[in-house]
């Protein structure tokens, strides 16, 4: 049996640097007692302060320990993990005890009870909304259409002016219409006008980019005026991008469902406001976590967002560099690209076949070009080239081609992209935001490479 997944995957689920060297220090046998293992989880008791009884669910990899620590996961689960890997004697196959079975049983309880409320929401969206919440749906149309009627005679006054008129404006010229936006019941396009904050002066291309962000906002407003003229599933994307959320069931109920041997490529970890409206609004830190997740079958990419405030752990963590076959539930829209697991089938395990790529760069563009033509405001997506060579000119990095073209990465240095290639040929992996390529990770010699 064992777990195959190596060290430097075990230690990327690490929450932070501490908590993988105190790892380490407990992937040796003599704290623990009562270790385990069978096709379901993996389980040991560390002797620490006290004494910790630690669980692991291999299927989602959901770690559960009894210590006190907030953080998830904890030095206890990790050690554990790195133990099994480094000497799966030491966990022999054998039956759980019952503090094990207990929460394994109620795990599947819990999963059994998700997938009959997303039953009944299927069919209540089938039966239909009731009478008070499309009031509320109603008075919400009006507020958001108000709103966009307002954004709309401010963005025509910041064109005619010129965009040098923004140049020397404070942030609070952007909150401001922002707090508008929320006013409107329209968080999303508050985000959106809040991000756009920074870009004046940001770069010598910034009219440019500027320009180019109010374009695809004032698209997004007109969208949503043609209403029911757009196709369902592009009126999902114009709601969702305006600000509208849909609760897990609505995405169980409305979503597509895709059954694959899922790779787990990457995660880029990023911070943005909280959106919300008041003298605070603005000041307390949200993490969003991007996880990237590519079909060995289908070729599809899945992006799964989690989403963290006041330095409480995401809900889930994933083995990055693994694979597993699983059921991928998407957000419903025009060309899906948000997801979450549904399901699992089967055990994580390494990633070491060639990735299911694009053979060259111009071919991956040609996929980016057909998903804009669907769902035009996209901003990022799962880059997987195959066979490229990375290359450093003039201080700017690139990756290379088999035909020659080069795609621009991200600043920074990027010496241990080369190092693992040996300047030759590899499989690479990262998000594309437009403009620039942030590697997430390298196949080389069938072992893959968190970067």
């Amino acid at each position: 049996m064992g777990i195959s997944l190596t060290t430097d995957q075990i230690l990327a689920l690490a929450p932070d640097a501490s908590s993988a060297a105190a790892g380490k220090k407990l992937a040796n046998a003599k704290p623990w007692g009562n270790l385990g293992q069978n096709s379901e989880a993996l389980w040991g008791e560390c002797q620490g302060s006290a004494l910790y009884q630690v669980k692991i669910d291999l299927s989602s990899m959901t770690i559960q320990c009894s210590c006190p620590s907030r953080k998830f996961p904890c030095k206890h689960g990790l050690g554990l993990l790195l133990l099994a890997v480094a000497t799966p004697s030491a966990a022999p196959i054998s039956e759980p005890p019952e503090w094990v079975t207990a929460w394994l049983a109620k795990r599947q309880a819990a999963s059994k009870r998700r997938e009959t409320n997303e039953t009944s929401a299927t069919t209540k969206t089938n039966s239909g909304p009731s009478t008070s919440w499309a009031k509320r749906a109603e008075k919400r149309r009006e507020l958001v259409a108000q709103g966009l009627e307002r954004l709309d005679l401010w963005l025509s006054d910041l064109v005619r002016n010129g965009l040098a008129s923004v140049e020397s404006q404070p942030a609070t010229f952007w909150e401001q219409q922002a707090a508008q936006m929320i006013d409107a019941q329209a968080p999303g396009i508050a985000a959106w006008l809040r991000s756009m904050a920074g870009i004046p002066i940001s770069s010598s291309r910034w009219p440019e980019k500027l320009l180019g962000q109010l374009g695809r906002l004032a698209l997004l407003t007109e969208a949503y005026r043609q209403g029911e003229h757009l196709e369902a599933a592009l009126q999902e994307d114009v709601r969702q991008l305006i600000g509208w959320t849909l609760d897990q069931d609505e995405v169980a109920a409305r979503g597509e469902r895709i059954t694959d041997d899922w790779l787990i490529l990457g995660q880029v970890t990023d911070e943005e406001e909280d959106g919300s409206r008041g003298p605070k609004a603005g000041k307390q830190r949200v993490r969003m976590q991007r996880t990237w997740l590519l079909g060995t079958q289908t070729g599809r990419a899945a992006l799964v967002l989690q989403f963290s405030a006041a330095g409480a752990p995401f809900p889930e963590v994933y083995p990055l560099g693994a694979c597993q076959v699983a059921d991928v539930l998407f957000w419903p829209g025009a060309c899906p690209q948000r997801g979450r697991i549904e399901k699992r089938h089967g055990a994580w395990r390494a990633i070491q076949e060639p990735l299911p790529g694009a053979a060259t760069v111009d071919a991956f563009f040609a996929g980016v070009a057909a998903a804009l033509a669907r769902q035009p405001w996209l901003e990022r997506f799962l880059c997987a080239l195959q066979q490229v060579v990375p290359v450093c000119s003039n201080d700017r990095w690139y990756i290379r081609d088999t035909s020659g073209t080069a795609l621009p990465l991200t600043r920074g240095n990027h010496w241990k992209l080369l190092a693992l290639s040996g300047g030759t040929a590899v499989d690479c992996a990262g998000e594309w935001d437009g403009e620039t390529l942030l590697p997430l990770g390298v196949l080389v010699d069938g072992t893959y490479h968190l970067l």
